[in-house]
C-alpha cells in the first residue's frame, strides 16, 4: 500500500500544472489630430490606483448581487491600474495635441498631472449575455500652482458597459478593449477642452 502511494505521488510530481491563459486589452491608438491647434503644455500621467475589489491580475466576474468571483486559470496580463495608465498615456501621446506626455516612470515634471483610479473592472454575467464594466475617476491637476485652491482643474468619473459577443474571456477582452477606447476618447476630449481654457 505504501509503495502504491509513493508511485502515485512520484507520478503526480512530474505532471505540469494546468496552463494559465492570459488576456490583455488591444485597440488601435487614435490617429494624430494634425488639423487641431496644439496645446502648449506637458502632461504627466501617474499610475492609477485600483479599487480593492479589482486590484489583481485575476479576471473578476459578477454573476449575482453582492458577489465577486475570479477565474483561477484565466488572468489579465497586467493589473487593471497599469493597463489603464498605459493606454491613457499612449492615447494622449498619439493624439499629437500636447507638447509632451510623460509616463509615471519619467522623472520630468509636467505642467499638469493626470491622476486617477480604476473603480470597476469586471465581467458582468447576465442570464442572456455578458458585458465588460469599466469605470474610472480622473483628476487633472496643475503641478506647480502654489495656490492649492487652484490646483485641481477638474475631476470626473467615466463609466462604460460594453457587451461581449460570446460568453468567454476572449470576448470579455474584446469588450473591455472597446470600453477602454471609449473612456480614453472621452478623457482626451475633456482634457483638451479644460486646457484650452487655462490661463
Amino acid at each position: 500500500m505504501i509503495a502504491a502511494l509513493l508511485v502515485c505521488a512520484c507520478a503526480s510530481v512530474g505532471k505540469p500544472g494546468k496552463k494559465i491563459d492570459y488576456y490583455a486589452l488591444e485597440y488601435d491608438p487614435p490617429l494624430p489630430l494634425n488639423n487641431i491647434a496644439k496645446i502648449p503644455f506637458t502632461i504627466r500621467v501617474s499610475r492609477f490606483q485600483v479599487s480593492p475589489l479589482y486590484n489583481s491580475n485575476k479576471i473578476i466576474y459578477r454573476d449575482a448581487p453582492f458577489s465577486r468571483n475570479e477565474y483561477y486559470y484565466r488572468k489579465w496580463r497586467a493589473n487593471p491600474g497599469d493597463m489603464t495608465t498605459y493606454f491613457l498615456k499612449r492615447d494622449l501621446q498619439q493624439s499629437g495635441l500636447f507638447k509632451a506626455v510623460f509616463s509615471p516612470e519619467n522623472r520630468f515634471a509636467g505642467d499638469f498631472l493626470l491622476e486617477g483610479a480604476v473603480d470597476e473592472f469586471f465581467e458582468q454575467d447576465n442570464p442572456d449575455y455578458w458585458e465588460a464594466v469599466l469605470s474610472i475617476t480622473i483628476a487633472l491637476i496643475k503641478e506647480n500652482e502654489p495656490d492649492v485652491t487652484k490646483r485641481v482643474i477638474f475631476q470626473k468619473a467615466y463609466r462604460v458597459r460594453a457587451p461581449c459577443r460570446q460568453k468567454n474571456p476572449k470576448s470579455l477582452s474584446e469588450a473591455m478593449s472597446l470600453a477602454m477606447a471609449q473612456v480614453s476618447e472621452q478623457v482626451l476630449r475633456d482634457v483638451v477642452q479644460a486646457l484650452r481654457t487655462v490661463r
